[in-house]
């Protein structure tokens, strides 16, 4: 994913407007009239047909992001189970995150986390160490009570919840241990359970509690009697009933709302965190180090993987590894497809290794990865997947090398290693690569470029937009070479997660089935969200500890991967009429993670008149800055933002009705990780231009538009901003052409003419139902009467049934409120030609069934 810039949440208000016809308009107020209908025509040619449909057309990417993983889809209970919390996951945690120390009778002690020759093996390195002291009466009892995630660890009366754990003792006569499953007041949840700790060898203990209340706030207890030295690991705590009842295994309601999408694959496990971080493979030493997520660290016993830093700021377990990403994925008769390294950072780190050896190692691995999927029980990781469970060949056919790498020649020369010994021990196997992090810019034409020139055969497409690009964008496959690589659309979203975006979502879509012959793979993306640690958003399904509920986007897509149909039967739609006005709008300042001083600023009319200049000599009152928005201040004559921390400082000044001027900015860059960015055509702080040079950690420089709070690229290049050096801006809008220059010289120039058609259809055959499905986005505020012609000699039923997701366009799915839904009827009146209005803000799949005449 192109992490660069953090999304707001969607639990967040955002600003309001309906997306119409590619401008903002303020949404009606409610119990307001409606607009007026739109009339619109819409003609099926059933004798035609279109691309055929794959099985395959939509799946889920799943990356351990927003603790999607632990915490989240891997059902076990307890945090930071094996102790492995280190500065090197988050500066915040140590040993004993999410632990404390607890006694009762009068116990004492002290507990510990170490790492000496005691520990459990190589891999599980950390353990805690209680030093019981034997005081108190008989029933005292000294150890740690864990608080699980989020606001606890949540269960339900009835149910049955497994525990275990691994210790040792020095004490002659055993140790007693006693469990116990409390809320955060100490009100038991579950009858106390007890074991004696016997011997100096680790001994995994086992039991089952069974909850005698529901509660969201439990806490969990391992607590000892008696005097001596007490060493516990990999302390856990499952719910009996996880998704098809498998033993170390995955949280049901999230499983479910995921099988329930009939997914035809399954990507995992990322994004960002295959191929940031180090690429050396673990060695114990090292173990401290953040590596990229490598497969032979997650499979065999669970108390035997190692644990990593993640790259989105927290701890992974490994506990839900290959083998559960495969065992899922053939749960939910989806198409395994796993992400190797290429040796290639992405997200932001951009460097390559150069190391033949480790390349080797990587290829070596990959092929290893090949037959632990699909080899034979008696080869050696066929074997090991036999031990772990599962006999039989989980069926891979597809792999993709690499993510998101921003040096494309760079990626391509390695992913050449990959593809020529995977093409020659597997030839039955599709690699796939990628275009970069971006829809378009030098990056993605490179990467495109390579990958014809190489042969690959599919090519993994990624970007986030606003709602506007997805509007504007319906037919970006209609002009792909169709004799060159096919389309994996392998991350998307519209940037939010209220129901305008899943509108244009939606609306996007039915480009991609009209274009199904290319675009042979699309996800959504990410998944998953635990409310409590959110490091991106939007996201397809939200949970916290207890209860999980599925986004607008969420409701959208299952309408879609629900109702694919097997064949696109051609159709085309009229559109909606847009006037398109210039670009308007005020002026602005801004800087991203870094400090930067401007100057001069002056805004001349295209006839020559000055409409604003300012040179701070008089301070800065003619600037409003928003708060919490960064540190202003005049300082020596120019304008300064000072905090290296603070993200999107913008400041604004000027008439939000300018139209056609130039903009002058002197701009230096003092210190941080970027540049500086200059805002054109502002309206607010979430609709506006900038101009942002020396962005993506002062990787390249664009220009975004900002719409609603998402944000698209309008042009881009590899410009970077010398710390200390000013430069000279210049901005020239005319109508909505738009010419920018540095120091003098042009750097680029682009007209923003796009229209955001908020009408949009498809039409697919059902062969199994024998019905036409005709699917409709009407994403504006008015209705749209629509005729709609079969075409001649077209036999069809009376009647046609109808599942529509409609709302108010900033409605947001929460854990009280489904305002989204599928709503179902019929009728009536269905022949060759007939008249049907589409709802406003509304996404309609019709049915109608076809008769053999």
């Amino acid at each position: 994913m192109p992490r660069t810039r953090p999304r707001p949440s969607p639990l967040i208000p955002l600003l309001t407007g309906v997306l119409l016809a590619g401008t903002l308009a303020a949404a009606p107020a409610t119990g307001a009239p409606a607009a007026d209908p739109g009339d619109y025509t819409l003609a099926v040619d059933r004798t035609r047909n279109g691309p055929e449909i794959g099985e395959r057309m939509y799946g889920v990417f799943y990356e351990d992001i927003n603790r999607a993983a632990d915490g989240g889809l891997y059902a076990e209970l307890v945090q930071n189970r094996s102790f492995e919390y280190a500065p090197a996951d988050n500066p915040s945690y140590t040993g004993l995150t999410a632990w404390t120390g607890t006694a009762t009778g009068g116990a004492t002690g002290t507990a510990r986390v170490v790492d000496d020759e005691h520990r459990l093996n190589e891999r599980n390195r950390n353990h805690l160490r209680l030093d019981l002291d034997g005081t108190g009466g008989a029933g005292a009892r000294y150890g740690v009570t864990n608080t699980g995630y989020n606001s606890g660890i949540a269960v339900e009366e009835g149910e049955k919840y497994d525990f275990s754990v691994w210790a040792r003792t020095g004490a002659r006569r055993g140790t007693p241990l006693t469990v116990t499953l409390h809320d955060a007041s100490g009100r038991a949840l579950a009858a106390p359970l007890r074991r004696t700790v016997r011997g100096d060898d680790w001994t995994k203990y086992t039991g089952t509690l069974t909850a005698r209340a529901t509660g969201t706030e439990g806490r969990l207890t391992v607590a000892a009697g008696g005097a001596g030295t007490l060493r516990l690991d990999m302390v856990s705590l499952f719910p009996r009933d996880t998704y098809k009842g498998r033993a170390n295994g995955l949280r049901k309601d999230l499983a479910e709302k995921i099988a329930a999408l009939e997914p035809g694959f399954l990507r995992f496990p990322g994004g960002c965190l295959v191929n940031t971080g180090s690429h050396q493979a673990y060695e114990a030493p090292d173990w401290e180090r953040r590596r990229s997520y490598q497969w032979k660290d997650t499979v065999g016993p669970v108390e035997e993987r190692a644990v990593n830093a993640n790259f989105w700021g927290y701890n992974q377990s490994y506990g839900l590894g290959y083998y559960e990403y495969f065992q899922f994925a053939e749960d939910i008769g989806a198409m395994p497809l796993p992400v190797v390294p290429a040796l290639v950072t992405g997200c932001g780190e951009n460097r390559a290794t150069d190391d033949p050896g480790l390349l080797r190692r990587h290829v070596a691995d990959t092929l290893d990865l090949i037959e632990f999927a699909n080899g034979p029980a008696t080869s050696t990781w066929g074997a090991l997947r036999a031990e772990m469970g599962h006999p039989e060949p989980f069926g891979l056919t597809h792999l993709a090398v690499g993510n998101e790498e921003n040096l494309p020649d760079a990626y391509y020369e390695r992913l050449a290693a990959f593809r020529e010994a995977v093409e020659a021990e597997h030839p039955e196997i599709t690699v796939i690569a990628n275009s970069g992090p971006d829809d378009t810019g030098a990056v993605f034409d490179r990467a495109w470029e390579l990958a014809r020139a190489s042969g690959v055969e599919m090519v993994d497409e990624h970007y986030y937009n606003s709602p506007s690009w997805f509007l504007e964008n319906n037919e970006r496959y209609d002009s792909y070479d169709r004799h060159g690589p096919e389309v994996f659309l392998g991350e998307y979203a519209s940037q939010d997660n209220r129901f305008r975006n899943s509108l244009a979502e939606a609306a996007f879509m039915t480009g991609l089935e009209r274009n199904a012959d290319i675009v042979k793979m699309a996800a959504y993306a990410p998944l998953l969200a635990n409310t409590g640690y959110v490091q991106w958003s939007p996201d397809l399904i939200w949970f916290d500890n207890a209860r999980s509920w599925g986004s607008t986007s969420y409701e959208t897509q299952k309408l879609f991967m629900t109702n694919t149909g097997d064949r696109v039967v051609p159709s085309r739609a009229s559109s909606t009429p847009v006037a398109r006005g210039p670009i308007t709008g005020a002026i602005g300042l801004s800087t991203w993670a870094t400090s930067a001083a401007y100057d001069d600023v002056r805004v001349v009319s295209a006839d020559g008149a000055e409409l604003f200049a300012d040179d701070f000599s008089g301070g800065a009152d003619r600037w409003t800055e928003a708060a919490g928005r960064g540190s202003w201040a005049v300082e020596g004559g120019a304008y300064v933002q000072s905090d290296t921390a603070a993200e999107d400082t913008l400041v604004t000044a000027g008439d939000p009705d300018w139209r056609d001027y130039d903009l002058h900015v002197k701009a230096t860059k003092r210190e941080g990780r970027e540049g500086f960015l200059i805002a054109f055509g502002v309206k607010d702080t979430g609709n506006h231009y900038w101009w942002n040079l020396g962005g993506w950690n002062n990787t390249r420089s664009a220009v975004e538009k900002s719409a609603g709070g998402g944000k698209q690229t309008m042009i881009e290049d590899g410009t970077v901003i010398e710390t200390g050096r000013t430069y000279d801006i210049r901005i020239e809008v005319r109508g909505r052409q738009v010419t920018l220059y540095l120091d003098g010289r042009e750097w680029g120039s682009f007209t923003d003419d796009a229209v955001a058609e908020p009408f949009r259809q498809v039409v697919a055959r059902d062969e199994a139902t024998g019905e036409l499905i005709v699917k409709v986005v009407n994403a504006q505020e008015a209705p749209a009467r629509t005729r709609i012609d079969l075409g001649p000699g077209a036999a069809v039923g009376p009647t046609a049934r109808l599942t529509v997701l409609r709302g108010d366009p900033d409605a947001v799915n929460t854990a009280d409120e489904r305002p989204i839904g599928p709503e179902e009827s019929v009728i009536d009146g269905v022949d060759t030609a007939f008249t049907h209005t589409f709802p406003p803000h509304s996404i309609t799949f019709m049915r109608i069934a076809e008769r053999t005449r």
